[in-house]
């Protein structure tokens, strides 16, 4: 019944950040680890990163890493991506998604958001 809305999405220079939002609906079950995925033009959808449900535990994609931050705000019941450095090949679609954070690997659901388009360009 958990239904998630990415944010955030939009045109940005290389070098340039952005901050994409993760926000869960419904008032059962909405706390649980999220995951980001993004599927590039022509290509097949591979892992960002994923935090655990308390937001202690996080995990990155190599490429990600040093660049990339996922993070949740509790109060807001949201998790946010900042995006920074960020370069046209990170130009996808990206998509959260309702999963379980385990021994510092993430297990995706079948429960994903529609995507928010980020396109990296000069």
């Amino acid at each position: 019944q958990v239904q998630l809305v990415e944010s955030g999405g939009g045109l940005v220079e290389i070098g340039g950040s952005l901050r994409l939002s993760c926000a869960p609906s419904g008032r059962t079950g909405s706390q649980f680890a999220i995951g980001w995925f993004r599927r590039a033009p022509g290509k097949q959808r591979e892992f960002v990163a994923a935090i655990s449900k308390s937001g202690e535990s996080t995990s990155y994609a190599d490429s990600m890493k040093g660049r990339f931050t996922i993070s949740r705000d509790n109060a807001k019941n949201t998790v946010s991506l900042q995006m920074n450095s960020l370069k046209p090949e990170d130009t996808a679609s990206y998509y959260c998604n309702q999963g379980i954070y385990s021994g510092n690997n993430y297990f995706p659901s079948g429960n994903w958001g529609k995507g928010t388009l980020v396109t990296v360009s000069s």
